[in-house]
């Protein structure tokens, strides 16, 4: 009997402090904008590496 009283109490209590905490968001004062720092572009110049499975492709021996 306990138990199916104290569940729905705290179901209760926890969509009560949900609803609470989205009304007090919505209601909320905006905070000043946050500060935007833009870095420098990067360009990254690069060679490819070699394939190292290439030798597992190709044949070693031929018979």
């Amino acid at each position: 009997m306990f138990d199916r009283v104290f569940s729905a109490a705290l179901a209760f209590c926890v969509l009560a402090a949900g609803t609470l905490a989205v009304g007090s968001a919505l209601f909320e004062q905006p905070k000043a904008e946050a500060q935007v720092v833009y870095l420098p572009k990067v360009e990254v110049n690069g060679k490819r590496a070699v394939q190292v499975a290439m030798s597992e492709t190709t044949p070693q021996h031929q018979q």
